[in-house]
């Protein structure tokens, strides 16, 4: 796993066992923002189902996706759009 988008889908997987996980790299759509390199892999939309975040408000969701990935903010990662939802609510936004 080399590109960016693996290591943080198998990081979600590790955190979270997700029902579901999708990551989007949205790099092309922020050239010549803040944090945008020109390899790309800076920006980055993530969407999580998982009942691990039961219970769970938004931030606290937010945190721990946030430290699931630390290691990538570290090498580059610049912003992180996050969609955390656990199955009942993915059910109920279709």
């Amino acid at each position: 796993m080399t590109d960016r988008a693996s290591r943080i889908s198998a990081r979600m997987q590790q955190a979270f066992a997700p029902a579901e996980v999708e990551v989007r790299d949205d790099s092309a759509q922020h050239a010549g923002h803040a944090g945008a390199r020109p390899g790309g892999e800076t920006h980055y939309s993530v969407r999580v189902v998982s009942p691990a975040f039961a219970g769970q408000s938004r931030v606290a969701r937010s945190r721990a996706a946030h430290e699931a990935v630390a290691a990538e903010f570290e090498t580059g990662l610049h912003a992180l759009s996050l969609r955390l939802l656990t199955p009942e609510e993915a059910a109920k936004a279709g």
